[in-house]
């Protein structure tokens, strides 16, 4: 049994992880911090936790976490948070568990570029020692890890969609495009104007659509797994859904390429994940990925399709950007850490009809 406390629990994903830690079968939750609700019951905040925890948020300092005895920390802070708060946690022979950007990016002079910090990373050799957690890439790395780095949710829907074909050679390296639509929780629970329900719904809005961070992810990951650098232009939507990210990247193909090759590429790297999942079928109702059939779950579906007129692959994949995308990968991350079963508190399937 592992004892762990949630930094930032009164958030959108303060509340997942929550949610999905009570119901850990090797977890106890001994602590929830929130400035704005401390001495409140969890349960005020987060009313779907009614009946299944009487834990109150207490106040965000390292004496009152320390004081609760845990093994291990997950942070839902904004990004530019963590970074003063994991330090002190791996001083303590504690396991951090970061859901923010503060250790994702390897080069220090990136958050200068991309987050607009006003100097480089403060920790290099924090950064240097941090394990970007997604599993299915970085399953070894994740089990000696002190911190762990867990990836954003765009982010993770656009590499996993890709990363196949990239490790294949399959594409050009030079010139990937990546078109993604995210549901209005992406926001988290202090978001704009525009994030309110009246501008959110009937809406596909294009935002940021150059240099997005989560452009920086990407190309880590997938340059990486190419062995040398891939450019991936990438430009997210605001659409109408509370939950989920479809992801569709496109890609010029290197050389010729018939659907076997395809199958060959998904298979050999995702063949036995127990969360990725290749959708590309001519029968039935769901003939390439949706979002509708992975919310409220850890899965990634990934399909692909093949434009021979035009040498192009075509790439999808869908997540639930609160679980997949932040709170069910950071415990996946945890438990491989940890020794525990890969996807202990994560065996859901997604409701339908919904």
């Amino acid at each position: 049994m592992r004892r762990v406390c949630i930094i930032g629990a009164s958030g959108v994903i303060g509340g997942e992880l929550l949610r999905l830690l009570l119901n850990h079968g090797n977890v106890e939750v001994v602590c929830a911090t929130s400035r704005k609700f401390a001495g409140e019951f969890i349960y005020r905040i987060h009313p779907n936790l009614r009946g299944f925890t009487t834990l109150r948020f207490i106040q965000p300092t390292m004496d009152g976490i320390l004081k609760t005895e845990p093994d291990a920390v997950f942070l839902a802070l904004p990004h530019g948070e963590s970074v003063k708060w994991v330090p002190n946690i791996i001083e303590s022979g504690l396991l951090a568990v970061d859901l923010s950007a503060d250790f994702r990016l390897k080069n220090p002079e990136d958050y200068v570029k991309w987050y607009h910090w006003p100097q480089p990373h403060p920790y290099p050799d924090l950064l240097k020692a941090a394990v970007y957690g997604l599993p299915e890439l970085h399953r070894e790395e994740i089990k000696g890890a002190r911190i762990i780095a867990v990836p954003g949710c765009m982010a993770t829907a656009s590499i996993v969609a890709l990363a196949p074909a990239v490790k294949e050679h399959l594409v050009n390296q030079d010139f990937i495009v990546v078109d993604a639509k995210i549901a209005s929780s992406g926001a988290g629970a202090e978001g704009t104007v525009l994030d309110y329900h009246w501008h959110r719904t009937h809406v596909v809005r294009p935002y940021q659509p150059v240099n997005h961070r989560h452009t920086a992810e990407i190309e880590q990951e997938l340059s990486l797994i190419a062995g040398g650098p891939v450019n991936v232009a990438f430009t997210p939507h605001a659409v109408d859904m509370v939950r989920g990210i479809f992801i569709t990247g496109h890609a010029k193909l290197t050389r010729s390429v018939n659907e076997v090759d395809l199958w060959k590429a998904y298979r050999g790297l995702y063949g036995n994940e127990r969360f990725i999942r290749i959708v590309k079928d001519k029968a039935g109702l769901a003939h390439y990925p949706s979002v509708k059939y992975v919310v409220g779950t850890n899965l990634i579906d990934v399909g692909f399709e093949l434009d021979q007129r035009l040498n192009r692959l075509v790439v999808f994949s869908a997540i639930d950007n609160l679980i997949r995308g932040a709170a069910g990968q950071a415990i996946q991350s945890f438990n491989i850490a940890q020794g525990f079963p890969e996807d202990e508190g994560l065996r859901y399937i997604a409701p339908y009809p919904m």
